[in-house]
């Protein structure tokens, strides 16, 4: 595909250019090529009920965060069954997105309402609240910050003891800012973001705001449920296992990656 149609496909305001020779990859379970493909690992059963909006894992569960008014859980599953193992319906006004785990707490956004969530991370029982002035979409850490999206292509960095916004950064392609940033995952000192309606994620960097490369996942789940978007990004440092999932997939994916092949 040339650069011009992941640019459309992607739906940026600039193209992504991701021509000519891929990059080697680096000596680790993941792939540092410009463009990276998928390899499927393992697949494991996902309820197909749940309108995924932030996926972490945590002591060999995952911790699911899911949306819609009404709808909207807080969930801890088994991977290798998706069995619900422990659940909270949030209040029927809030609209669930992103988790992540900072130390003992769950810390969860809701969309529009500003609204964060804390919890403990065993029982589930609330810890407080703060507020924000964007949106909420996509959550993560990198062990001393909490790492927000907000839809846009800007990522906000939060005091994880104060959830006070501490910097900001703009994430750019070759030719401009990169829209629509929704889940994220910290991954090896690298930023993983799912773009809002495509299937592609794009690995930033924390540092610079500069998108490092893409994830073309591209034919992962062959049919969709709708909405049915690629939204889900969990990494097991531990164990070096990548899952990702969509929107009501029937379906948790454990991939490994690779280098995508020269022309793609």
């Amino acid at each position: 595909m040339t650069a011009a149609g992941i640019g459309r496909l992607l739906r940026l305001g600039a193209v992504v250019a991701l021509s000519g020779a891929v990059a080697e990859a680096a000596a680790d379970p993941l792939c540092a090529a410009r463009l990276c493909t998928f390899r499927i690992v393992n697949q494991y059963p996902h309820d197909p009920g749940a309108f995924t909006q932030g996926l972490v894992v945590d002591a060999g569960t995952l911790i699911e965060g899911t949306g819609l008014r009404g709808r909207s859980t807080l969930r801890r599953v088994d991977i290798a069954t998706g069995a619900v193992l422990q659940s909270l319906s949030l209040p029927a006004p809030l609209f669930g997105e992103g988790v992540t785990v900072f130390g003992e707490r769950i810390v969860q956004l809701t969309w529009q309402s500003g609204i964060g969530l804390v919890f403990d991370k065993e029982s589930f029982a609330p810890r407080g609240r703060f507020r924000y002035a964007t949106e909420g979409w996509g959550l993560t850490h990198d062990g001393r910050r909490l790492i927000m999206s907000d839809g846009t292509a800007t990522l906000h960095f939060l005091d994880p003891r104060t959830f006070a916004p501490v910097e900001r950064l703009e994430v750019r392609g070759e030719n401009g800012p990169v829209e629509r940033l929704n889940e994220l995952e910290y991954v090896e000192g690298e930023i993983y973001a799912n773009v809002w309606q495509s299937d592609f994620i794009a690995r930033i960097s924390p540092l610079t705001g500069e998108v490092l490369g893409w994830i073309d996942l591209r034919g992962l789940l062959a049919q969709r449920p709708a909405p049915g978007v690629l939204n889900g990004i969990a990494y097991d440092p531990g164990q070096g296992r990548l899952f990702v999932t969509g929107k009501n997939w029937p379906l948790l994916f454990e991939i490994a990656l690779e280098p995508a092949p020269p022309g793609s």
